[in-house]
This record gives structure tokens, C-alpha cells and sequence, in this order.
């Protein structure tokens, strides 16, 4: 049973982190502990942070927690410094895949950790989930293993690793975890964790949704009707319920016919997404079967009320001392206003992780949270973010629940706006006056994102975002101006970047303000070619935006532009993709977003001379870089004096 705190009347008592060390286990009277929450991040007790809100929600329920940050993966050590816990062992790499957080896009590793103190690389393993489970298997081998977070999440079926350049098995099957909580996990964890405190084993527990599991040969699913003669193989006697992928087998090679299979594996998973109507998706991988039940329901504005108002202290564990951690710099004096997205970029992680459905906070839980924002040390006045995954999309929703529970169209804004959505910016305009009238609050920025077709409809929220939300500049994200590319990436064509960018222009003018738009865009991606690119130069040249901070397309596990990187088959069409693999074009596409950095002057004119675009060499108004040769030194190609792009 779980132990439930005593509440004592008064004041409640002053909030403290949850204990990282068998010293802080001590103090609080507790002489076990019933998980030991594993994560590859520092341990900041803020919302923004899954190993804080997973080790609040339990709190809340009861239960005693442990956070075991960053431990030394190579060593059992550490994973018996809590003994065995009560319950289950609950394992995480982090906010971010390993592999990601440790590489860049050209596979070199990068030299800072945003997750860690100090910035420091290093503090956790690659496939961090797997790694950890292992060292929790070998500490103590009968206490069951849930994985949860990003990582698993993404990989939990069969997926390219773009870092190992093949497809591997599902991450559940190498964790060898008993059950995997894929997305957000407060709902399933909490009523797996009630099942367990009540005596059920692990095993059991296999009809959760947003959970996966896998069987082995002599084992079966929970689906399969128990009236089902044993000697009876269970998979032909799929309900209609359950979709069986393409194996594993069928899909890991580096040929034709397994790269097409690939393809109609991940249509079939991104299609099931929905969690009125998605089935129950099962893969075989030789003699075992990851079973994928459908995803959990959306929070209701309660529920996520709730999860933001739990005790957190805001603040990075005291024992790292007062070292910076990068990545809670950024969000210390933010507020989430959201979960969710339903843009469906297909670069994108967000929708498959947080749901395409809008999960809202209440007006009051925002303002609530605000003015306890205003009494924390170091607070200037100023709200870094008040947003989410996309800042403008708070209360949208589907205006009819029967279409939205039958509906399985990866994005509800592409290749138009459905015209089902509710896209009434009203709720957002009246929080964001509301926060702004906070006793306290200087300055609201709005730093998440503006999905900007959505902004072009309410001419009034862009007049209020470029009068009071915006320090100057406004990150954008329109990613790319190739039509073909923008149609792969689920992104609105230029046009809507150059209408949004005319009316910023205006609003920005009548509030008296100079402000420019940061635009962010993407290299490399399926469907960008090296004339592509170019024609992104000319783009930024034009307009003498010359970006600090570009992305080369990275494949993450799991996402559409992966499958499409991987395959050269758009999974939804089964159309072909055209597809940038060498490294070296990779770099010259990325290179040609940064012309005017000495750096890349040989890249781009290699670029540019594959393209026949030797037009663009020169001293022309026209050309990205100067000529070769005597006097080239004389001046610099471009256009004068650019914009402050970041």
C-alpha cells in the first residue's frame, strides 16, 4: 500500500527537493524508498523537467521517491545506494534521446551538456535507457523495470538510428524493461503504480494505454481471448483491434524491398495515433513480440492544472552547488501554458510524443504560477516564455468531438487549415493581458514559437505579440522556401512567412517599435537538393538575414522525415523522396544559410558551381561570395550592413 503523508493543519511546511543521496533518504525518516527514478538529466525540481513532474506525481500519490541523476553508468555502485526499491525501478535517459543530446548532425560529439551542471559532457551513456536498465537488472534482478521519456518512447518499435546508419530492434526488447510508458507518462504511471501497490505482479499490467510490452515465445498478449487452444499460435487470431507492422526482419535491411517495408510500417504507426479509435500495433522480432497499446487519452485542464501546481521548488538540486544548467537557465522564469501540437511537422517529435490534441492549463493555474514566479530570488520582472510547443495554439481544439474522434489526419493545419479547427485567438490575447497586469511583471516575452498561418488570422494578436511580447526580436520557424520541401516537412509555402513578416512590419511600426523577425531554418532535409539550397541563399541575401544559429536535418528516431532520410519513400503517398546522404553536400547546404562566413566561402563555391550558379560569384548585389583571384580582397560581396539575425 502506498504511504500516504500525514497532513498536519497550518502552514504546510517549506518545500524541499526530493532526495538524490541515502543521507537525504535518511533525514526524512524513511528507511527504504519505493522507486528509484533513474534519469540521464540534472535533477531540477521545475515542471519543465519529466524527472521532477514523475517524482512530484508520485509524492503526491503517497509514494517515497529517489532521484538518482546522472549516475556513473559504469559502475553497479550507485544503483545500490537506495537498495532495492518497494516497487519498480522507473528509468529515463532524459528530456532528450542520448544520441542526440551527445551528437551533432555531422556525428561529431558535441562538447556541452544542456541537462548538466556545468554544461559537462559525458555524465550519461549512449542509449542511455538501455544502459541504465541494465545496470538496474544487475543491482537487484527481481525488481521490476519501467522505462519511460523521449528516448523509448520514439524508439519503441523497430527504427533507423541514424548514428549506428541501421535500423535496430525496439528499445523495449535491449532495455529488457518489464513495461515502457511511451509519451507523457503521469496517467499511465499512476495507474500502473496503483496496480503494483496492490499486489498485482508486473506482468499483468498490460492493458494500459500509452504503455508497451513485449512476449516472448511461450507467453501472450492480453488481447488474446483466453478460450484460445494453446497450441493455437495467437497471431492468427489477431482481434480487429490489433494491426500487426511489418517484422523486424521483413524491415532492417538495407535493400528495396526491406526499405519499402520500413515505410509501410511507419505509415501504419502514424496513422494509429488517435486515441479514440487507434489499435493496438504488434511486431514480431524473431521469437519475440512488442505489443504497442494505443495511446493514453489527452489531459483534461484539471488534470494538468494539477501537474503544474505540485510543490516544485523551481531550482536546480542544492548539491550542484550553484552550477549553471543550461537548459534550466532558459526556463527558469518561463511558464508552459500547453501539451501538445497538432501541426504534425514530420521533423518533429512533439505530436507522436505530447498528442495532437491542445491540453490547456486554466487562466488561474497560469496566473497562480506567475505570481510565485515574482517571489523567487533573481527575478528581474521579466517572463522569458509564456508559451509551449507552439505559443498560439492554447484552447484550439476540433470543433466537432465526433469528427475528432474519428479523425486520423496527421495535421490539422496542412496542407490547409481543417476547417473543423477552432482558431480563436481570444483565450490566448486574455491570458496574455492578464499575466501582463501581474503586480511584479515588467515584461512578458514570447519566445516558444508562433505557428504563423494560424497568427495571420487575427491581425489583433499579432498587433498585441509585437507590442508587448517581443524584446526586440521573434523566433519564426518557417524552416525552409522550397515548395517540395515544405510540403515533406508538413510547413506552410513562403507566402505565409511573407504575409506574417508584412504584418509583424506594421504592427511593429504602429507600436513605434524597431523589432525583426528571427527566422529558422532547416538544411538537408527530404526533398531539399543542392539547388534548393541555393535558392535558400538567395532567399536570406534578399532580405540581408544572415542567421548565427542554423540546423542541419538530424533523423531522429521515429518521425516521418526519418522514415523518408531513411528509405527515400514518403510513408503516407509511398511517393519518392529525393534525399541528401553524403556528408560533405551536408555541409554545403548548411553552408550556403551561412554564406558570408569566411569559413564556408569553399563549400559554397563548390556549391555553386555543381548548381551552374555561377551568377551568384562576384561583386553584384546578386552574388553570395566574391571571386577568386587578383583584387578579390578589394570588398566583400553582399549587400551592405545585414539585419541582427541570431
Amino acid at each position: 500500500m502506498a504511504r500516504f503523508p500525514i497532513q498536519i493543519a497550518g502552514n504546510p511546511p517549506p518545500r524541499r527537493a526530493l532526495p538524490m543521496t541515502p543521507e537525504e533518504v535518511a533525514q526524512r525518516g524513511w528507511t527504504d524508498v519505493d522507486f528509484v527514478l533513474v534519469t540521464g538529466d540534472a535533477y531540477v525540481d521545475h515542471p519543465s523537467f519529466a524527472n521532477a513532474v514523475i517524482g512530484r506525481v508520485l509524492e503526491q500519490m503517497g509514494y517515497r521517491v529517489a532521484i538518482l541523476a546522472q549516475p556513473d553508468f559504469r559502475s553497479i555502485e550507485p544503483f545500490r545506494a537506495f537498495g532495492p526499491p518497494r516497487l519498480a525501478w522507473l528509468v529515463s535517459a532524459g528530456n532528450l534521446d542520448s544520441m542526440l543530446n551527445h551528437y551533432t548532425a555531422h556525428k561529431r560529439p558535441r562538447s556541452d551538456d544542456q541537462y548538466s551542471p556545468g554544461a559537462e559532457s559525458g555524465r550519461r551513456p549512449d542509449y542511455a535507457t538501455v544502459v541504465y536498465s541494465q545496470r538496474c537488472r544487475e543491482a537487484f534482478r527481481d525488481i521490476p523495470i519501467i522505462a519511460g521519456g523521449v528516448e523509448v518512447s520514439m524508439r519503441r518499435l523497430a527504427h533507423f538510428d541514424y548514428w549506428s546508419e541501421k535500423v535496430k530492434r525496439s528499445m523495449v526488447l535491449d532495455a529488457r524493461a518489464d513495461l515502457v510508458v511511451y509519451g507523457m507518462g503521469e496517467a499511465p504511471l499512476r495507474a500502473i503504480v496503483t496496480r503494483l501497490a496492490a499486489g498485482e505482479p508486473i506482468h499483468s499490467i498490460r492493458d494500459v494505454p500509452g504503455t508497451a510490452y513485449a512476449v516472448g515465445k511461450r507467453d501472450r498478449p492480453h488481447f488474446v481471448p483466453k478460450a484460445l487452444p494453446e497450441e493455437t499460435p495467437w497471431q492468427l487470431a489477431l482481434p480487429p483491434d490489433v494491426i500487426a507492422l511489418p517484422a523486424f526482419e521483413e524491415l532492417c535491411g538495407d535493400d528495396p524491398d526491406s526499405k519499402m517495408a520500413f515505410a509501410r510500417a511507419a505509415h501504419l504507426f502514424h496513422r494509429e495515433h488517435n486515441p479514440a479509435r487507434a489499435a493496438i500495433l504488434v511486431q514480431a522480432h524473431a521469437t519475440q513480440t512488442v505489443v504497442v497499446n494505443p495511446p493514453q487519452r489527452p489531459l483534461t485542464t484539471p488534470q494538468l492544472d494539477a501537474i503544474f501546481g505540485l510543490p516544485y521548488t523551481r531550482l536546480p538540486h542544492p548539491s550542484y552547488g550553484g552550477a549553471t544548467i543550461p537548459a534550466y537557465e532558459m526556463v527558469k522564469f518561463s511558464v508552459n501554458i500547453m501539451r501538445g501540437c497538432f501541426g504534425g511537422c514530420t521533423f518533429c517529435a512533439i505530436t507522436e510524443h505530447q498528442g495532437k490534441a491542445i491540453q490547456s492549463r486554466s487562466e488561474g493555474s497560469v496566473l497562480d504560477e506567475v505570481k510565485a514566479m515574482t517571489q523567487l530570488p533573481g527575478f528581474t520582472g521579466v517572463l522569458s516564455d509564456l508559451g509551449g510547443p507552439t505559443a498560439n495554439m492554447y484552447r484550439m481544439t476540433c470543433g466537432d468531438p465526433k469528427v475528432e474522434a474519428t479523425c486520423r489526419r496527421p495535421s490539422c493545419v496542412h496542407p490547409s487549415i481543417c476547417k473543423m479547427l477552432v482558431t480563436d485567438h481570444t483565450p490566448v490575447k486574455d491570458l496574455m493581458r492578464k499575466v501582463r497586469e501581474v503586480k511584479g511583471v515588467k515584461k512578458v516575452l514570447i519566445a516558444s514559437g508562433v505557428r504563423m498561418d494560424l497568427a495571420n488570422l487575427d491581425q489583433e494578436y499579432v498587433d498585441e505579440l509585437a507590442a508587448h511580447h517581443v524584446g526586440g526580436h521573434l523566433k519564426v520557424a518557417p524552416e525552409h522556401v522550397d515548395p517540395e520541401t515544405l510540403y515533406l516537412m508538413k510547413k506552410p509555402g513562403m507566402d505565409v512567412y511573407v504575409d506574417f513578416e508584412r504584418r509583424f512590419a506594421q504592427a511593429s511600426e504602429k507600436a513605434g517599435k524597431e523589432q525583426y523577425l528571427v527566422p529558422y531554418f532547416v538544411s538537408s532535409h527530404p526533398g531539399c537538393d543542392m539547388d534548393s539550397a541555393v535558392h535558400l541563399a538567395e532567399f536570406l541575401a534578399a532580405r540581408n538575414l544572415r542567421p548565427r544559429q542554423v540546423q542541419d536535418f538530424i533523423p531522429t528516431p521515429g518521425t516521418p522525415a526519418t522514415c523518408m532520410w531513411w528509405t527515400g519513400v514518403e510513408p503516407q503517398s509511398m511517393h519518392v523522396v529525393r534525399v541528401e546522404r553524403k556528408m560533405r553536400n551536408k555541409r554545403k547546404q548548411k553552408a550556403l544559410m551561412q554564406y558570408w562566413m569566411p569559413e564556408n566561402e569553399e563549400l559554397v563555391r563548390e556549391a555553386l558551381a555543381e548548381t551552374g550558379r555561377q551568377d551568384l560569384v562576384g561583386w553584384s548585389k546578386q552574388a553570395l561570395v566574391k571571386p577568386l583571384g587578383p583584387g578579390a580582397g578589394r570588398r566583400s560581396a553582399g549587400r551592405g550592413r545585414a539585419k541582427p539575425v541570431q
